[in-house]
């Protein structure tokens, strides 16, 4: 008996491994994608406002709003950019504490990422596949920093931009008619509120960020 359970733990320690590797994998290319775009002048694909165009449709789950779309763009491009941000702070900073909570949150927004793509396309919703360019310019200030001067950048934008989506997925959370994506907000407003903390962890928020 004590054989057969073991072989179990074994096989379930393999499963496990297996699928935060195609995890990892399934994410890699958009993060190497964000990171390319944001490095160069010119870039194509979808727009980066796409999924706001039109006005309310009716889908199974209810009532589809702009403000609705609005939700998916904004929960997509956030990762599009912080994906590739915490995994440059694993590598560029300074203090432990920020590369730990950088590759954390790098990962719970890989999976984030893949459950709003997933949303995106049972709502017929098309969403952007490169940051904006507020955020753009965020990758780029981030790759001409080092050091502690590198830490607190990166803690401060990711703190305020996490801030702003906060309010809109409670605003959509709070108004929408649609099912799907009140559900979705709430998985989402998860990983937001832990993301804050996170960052708030690492000691570097500063009261101008919380405003």
């Amino acid at each position: 008996m004590r054989k057969s359970h073991g072989f179990a733990r074994v096989r379930r320690r393999r499963r496990h491994r297996l699928g935060r590797a195609l995890l990892l994998l399934a994410v890699a290319a958009a993060v190497a994608g964000a990171a390319a775009v944001v490095l160069r002048p010119g870039y194509g694909g979808a727009p980066a406002d796409g999924a706001t165009r039109g006005g309310t449709t009716q889908t199974r789950w209810g009532r589809l709003s702009a403000l609705d779309r609005v939700l998916l763009v904004k929960v997509r491009q956030a990762g599009l950019w912080e994906m590739p941000a915490g995994q440059q702070a694993q590598q560029r900073a300074s203090s432990p504490r920020v590369r730990e909570v950088a590759g954390m949150i790098m990962e719970q927004h890989m999976r984030l990422d893949a459950d709003t793509r997933a949303t995106a396309e049972r709502l017929g919703v098309i969403v952007p596949n490169q940051p904006n360019g507020t955020q753009q310019s965020y990758l780029r200030e981030l790759s001409h920093k080092i050091g502690a001067d590198y830490d607190r950048t990166f803690v401060l934008r990711l703190r305020s931009a996490h801030g702003q989506v906060f309010s809109v997925i409670a605003k959509v959370r709070a108004q929408s008619e649609n099912t799907e994506i009140r559900a979705f907000a709430e998985r989402a407003l998860k990983f937001v509120n832990t993301h804050m903390s996170l960052l708030e962890s690492t000691g570097l928020v500063t009261k101008s960020a919380l405003h």
